[in-house]
């Protein structure tokens, strides 16, 4: 027996006057009310009304049972108006992260818009350059950079970023610029480890065409500074210490002023693409549903002009 449905019947019974009176509230047959009311008796044990020709009446027991029901279906449809309140109007806390330069050039600006719009949203950001396990941080959403492994994540496509290798104007003068993946070996190079393996640079071949991924050339370039930070790592390879290897929108506003250069463009890798990722797909918020909704148009915009 459906008890709640019951419960309902019930109530409505006790409002109506009637059992016909009931079913006409109900939107349903007269049959089905009676079986309801039955079975509700039969599961509690107890008459709940008695019942003649021309009337209902409760009994001691429908009467304490009928103000009981009529209390906790009144808290429920409270807590479905809620619901249907924060439908409309999103609210409550939301967690996200994002890679820690990413997160501050694109996802800060973006957050900051959408809480203009959603004052009732408290949206907690995480700015980390590591993977976090959302289920077990509790995390709503995260940006991640790179292929996704097959898993549960339902991801939102945003763009792409390449791997790109820049250098000083200063440091190529005096080093020369290389023509090739191999020039590097043995070169002075900056390794920024937050996003994973810093230590072998990996390049296409631009003869392979779409074979690209399948002939890539690996270089391992001398070590002179080694940082899990981003911005000592792009600090050095302004100041000439070595040659670096970032991702395009770690380094587009200084490869637009000069202050690095890139090189060996023909030989980069495919692009790296970057999602908007959360746990599941059903029975989103209506916070999560609505955020993706605004800031993903606003992040493609962002990472279509910086790359």
């Amino acid at each position: 027996m459906d008890k709640l449905r019951a419960m309902t019947v019930f109530v409505r019974i006790v409002e109506a006057g009637s059992l016909t009176g009931a079913a006409a509230r109900l939107g349903t047959s007269l049959a089905s009310v009676v079986r309801a009311l039955g079975g509700l008796e039969q599961a509690l044990g107890v008459r709940l009304l008695n019942r003649t020709t021309r009337r209902i009446a409760l009994t001691d027991e429908g009467h304490e049972y009928h103000e009981r029901c009529r209390r906790l279906l009144a808290e429920i449809e409270d807590a479905e108006a809620l619901l249907s309140d924060r439908r409309a109007t999103p609210a409550g806390r939301l967690a996200l992260t994002a890679p820690v330069m990413f997160g501050r050039l694109h996802v800060a600006p973006v957050v900051i818009d959408f809480m203009q719009r959603y004052p009732a949203v408290r949206v907690e950001l995480s700015l980390l350059d590591r993977v976090v396990d959302l289920l077990d941080e509790g995390i709503d959403l995260a940006v991640r950079i790179g292929p996704l492994p097959d898993s549960s994540l339902v991801a939102t496509p945003l763009g792409e970023t390449r791997h790109v290798v820049c250098a000083s104007p200063a440091f190529l003068a005096r080093h020369g610029v290389p023509q090739r993946p191999a020039d590097l070996a043995g070169q002075p190079g900056i390794r920024f480890t937050g996003l994973g393996r810093a230590s072998v640079w990996e390049f296409a071949d631009p003869q392979a065409g779409r074979r690209a991924t399948a002939a890539r050339a690996r270089i391992v370039p001398g070590e002179v500074f080694t940082t899990n930070q981003i911005d000592p790592a792009l600090d050095a390879c302004v100041a000439g210490l070595g040659f670096g290897r970032f991702l395009a929108y770690q380094v587009h506003a200084l490869l637009a002023r000069g202050a690095l250069v890139r090189v060996l463009a023909g030989y980069e890798p495919p692009p790296r693409p970057i999602h908007l990722v959360c746990p599941h797909a059903r029975l989103l918020s209506s916070r999560v549903r609505t955020f993706v909704d605004h800031v993903a148009p606003l992040l493609r915009a962002r990472l279509r002009a910086t790359g």
